[in-house]
Order: C-alpha cells, then structure tokens, then sequence
C-alpha cells in the first residue's frame, strides 16, 4: 500500500495562535492537519510552511474570502492543491473575511 496522503484544514480566528491551536489527526489512508490562523499574513505562512510539511492539499475554511484563497493559492502554487469551503459570508462573523481581515 501506498504512503499516507498528508493533508490540512485551515480556519481564521481573530485571536488564534497557529503554533497552539493545531492538531493532527490520522488514518491508515489520511494524515490531516488542523490549524487556525488569526490574520492573512499569519494564513500564507502558515500554509507555507504545511506545503514545507508534506501537506498535498489545502482546504480552507468559509472564511477566507476569494482574494485571501487566491494569496494562499498563490503562496504554494506547485507544493500544494489548495481548495476552500464557499460562504458569501464568515459563518461567525456575518461578513465577508476580505472585508474582515483586509483580503
């Protein structure tokens, strides 16, 4: 059998330290590791440096709004797949994340 693919999840939260607020969790198959970012220049490090890691793929929260998932697209073109959950608007915040957090 193959390798286990390594994968993560990326959220933003406002008050999130990225070096705490992490855990992995893993299957056979499937590592995964989840993380919260508080800001975007804090989200492309770190997606940077889960790329660094191993992680293929990237899925982002709702909340990174379409200019946000373009940087982190753009941060790891060629180390990671990034993809993103779709929301008009942050879940928690009722507004939209490029809005929020300066896209």
């Amino acid at each position: 059998m193959s390798s286990k693919m390594k994968m993560a999840f990326m959220a933003l939260v406002p008050d999130a330290d990225p070096q705490e607020h992490r855990c992995t969790m893993e299957t056979g198959l499937v590592e995964i590791v989840f993380v919260f970012a508080a800001n975007m220049d804090q989200a492309v490090d770190v997606a940077k440096r889960l790329a660094e890691e191993g992680c293929s793929v990237i899925e982002l929260c709702g909340g990174f709004g379409n200019t946000m998932t373009g940087r982190i697209a753009d941060a790891v073109r060629g180390k990671a797949a990034v993809g993103a959950v779709r929301f008009d608007l942050h879940a928690a915040f009722a507004k939209s994340s490029d809005e929020l957090f300066g896209g």
